[in-house]
């Protein structure tokens, strides 16, 4: 993505001066109450939560650096935080359903985490999600009608309160300000094909096409960072440590008591007297509970790591894949932005730099569901293909396709005992039948939305598309061209590696907060679903009463 960078975020440095007396000036032998691993989508919120009792005594401990480059704030410019230092740059192995191709996995690896470096689209997954996890996949409490409150609280919604949304969270969540013509283009042309319009996803029905509600506030990121720990940092009982990499939790017998971190060339121990939290992500809190002595002990052994308790720690894994299909057109994309009058647009808090990128989409079922879809479009005016590893180089739009709720599991397992090594990951994407049938069903309703005649102005030829509808054509293009949507899940579910309050199985003082204890996929953007978990998680570590759970819906 071609921006140009200004000076948008004066408090950057403000806040870095905080955060570095903070860490440099205390005591940290001291034990806490609780200790916080991954400053993520649902580590932040659980530090800001923790640390509003002045008399508990948090740490959050991250392995990234502070959240302050420009590119992190500007909302069109995520992409090109990729391969940085600000993501872990995970890959997966070979994977069998894409032709032997590894995948690009990119995760954020700063105050925020992914939240930091994702595309703000504030979508929830639909309410089968939720009930489906309470009734059939052994994690009672979290149905929908329990998980909505949490939701509503998370989120300072800009249209107001109302039955499904909150208008007092930290959370800012606001329609897009780019609002691009291309998308209402695009917005028309799934109408014409039969789509539904849908002005809120994450309200009576998730089906149906419509421009996607961010967590943006004022045209810029609004990052669980942001949000929730920036406001909490100058709190004397909430110490944030970043550059620090956790190596492995500490016990005494099946007790968590501490983490071990390297930071600054040094090796050091925390320790904490209530519980250690990981909320490091699907894919490096089953790592470190792998590198603690807690996963598969068969497998734990072969890397000389004594079980403490066998748990299939890592299996489970689930992700939803994105297939871009574009066109380049003669109308102007977000190709080349950053020109000084997108940069003046952008310091109003509107203009060409606050899109998301894929700013509309539609949630549809291709199997003729009327309750719950079984794919979702994402529609962008740029150029986006190559994993988005490449930047945009001609004028065009683009549409993508996810499959939502796969049924393809993957693995997350060690590389190597050293815990600076990247997991090995299998994803294991598209072995199922299911998943191959509905991908190519996606595709060809993609294909027609994309040929509908309201586009013929704008389409100048293919960029990216199946040579035909035909389902061999169809396979070819997604071995070659799909990659994923940024959306791992599950790898220490509810009821497989933790009980219904997160906590670890067979421990004490252990949980995990995140989007690997989601027991399947949402069917959706996940980021939503994390913070509201983490919300929820919250009282549940505090000993609060759950929150009310919502009526008549």
């Amino acid at each position: 993505m071609q921006v140009t960078h200004s000076k948008v975020t004066p408090i950057g440095e403000i806040r870095r001066i905080v955060l570095l007396t903070l860490v440099d000036n205390m005591n940290a032998d001291r034990p806490y109450d609780y200790i916080i691993v991954g400053a993520g989508s649902a580590g932040c919120v659980l530090a800001a939560r923790l640390s509003e009792d002045s008399n508990i005594r948090v740490a959050l401990v991250e392995a990234g650096d502070q959240d302050d480059a420009p590119e992190i704030s500007m909302p069109v410019a995520f992409p090109t935080l990729f391969k940085t230092k600000y993501d872990w740059d995970f890959s997966t192995e070979p994977e069998q359903g894409l032709g032997g191709r590894r995948i690009y996995l990119p995760r954020g690896k700063m105050l925020g985490g992914s939240s930091s470096m994702n595309a703000m689209i504030y979508v929830r997954g639909n309410a089968a999600d939720f009930d489906d996890w309470a009734q059939r996949e052994a994690a009672p409490g979290w149905s929908y009608r329990e998980m909505l409150p949490y939701f509503i609280r998370s989120e300072t919604n800009e249209r107001g309160a109302s039955r499904y949304h909150g208008d007092a969270g930290p959370l800012a969540v606001q329609d897009g300000r780019s609002m691009h013509p291309l998308v209402d283009h695009l917005i028309e042309a799934a109408v014409h094909a039969g789509h539904s319009p849908n002005d809120d996803f994450n309200g009576a029905s998730q089906l149906g096409v419509g421009r996607f509600q961010l967590t943006q506030r004022n045209g810029i990121r609004c990052s669980t960072a942001s949000a929730y720990l920036h406001p909490a940092l100058e709190r004397n009982n909430l110490h944030v440590f970043t550059d620090s990499l956790v190596q492995k939790v500490q016990f005494q017998g099946l007790c968590a008591t501490g983490v071990s971190i390297h930071r600054h060339g040094e090796d050091r121990t925390l320790t904490a007297e209530k519980e250690i939290i990981l909320s490091a992500g699907a894919y490096a809190s089953p790592q470190i509970l792998m590198l603690s002595g807690i996963g598969p002990a068969d497998e734990l052994a072969q890397f000389g790591i004594s079980p403490i308790v066998d748990l299939p720690v890592g299996s489970n894994l689930q992700d939803h894949l994105l297939l871009p299909i574009s066109y380049l057109t003669n109308e102007r994309s977000l190709f080349g932005v950053g020109l000084p009058e997108d940069v003046a647009l952008y310091q109003q808090g509107r203009g060409p730099l606050t899109s998301n990128v894929a700013e509309g989409g539609v949630f549809l079922s291709t199997s003729g569901d009327t309750r719950v879809p079984d794919c979702q479009l994402e529609m962008g005016p740029v150029m986006f293909y190559d994993e988005g590893l490449t930047a945009p180089f001609d004028h065009a739009y683009v549409a993508t396709v996810t499959v939502l709720k796969p049924t393809s599991r993957g693995k997350v397992s060690l590389r190597s005992a050293r815990p600076d090594a990247k997991p090995r990951i299998h994803h294991n994407y598209l072995l199922t039948e299911n998943d191959r049938k509905t991908m190519v069903c996606g595709v060809r309703r993609a294909m027609e939305l994309l040929g509908q005649a309201s586009l013929s102005s704008l389409r100048r030829a293919p960029f990216s598309v199946p040579e035909s509808d035909a389902c061999d054509d169809i396979t070819k293009f997604i071995e070659r061209r799909i990659g994923t949507d940024f959306h791992p899940t599950s790898s220490c579910a509810i009821g497989r590696v933790v009980d219904a309050n997160l906590r670890v199985i067979g421990t004490e003082r252990l949980r995990v907060i995140d989007a690997s204890v989601m027991p399947s996929i949402v069917r959706g953007n996940t980021n939503a679903t994390v913070i509201a978990i983490a919300e929820k998680a919250a009282d549940i570590v505090l000993g609060k009463p759950a929150a009310a759970a919502a009526q008549d819906l």
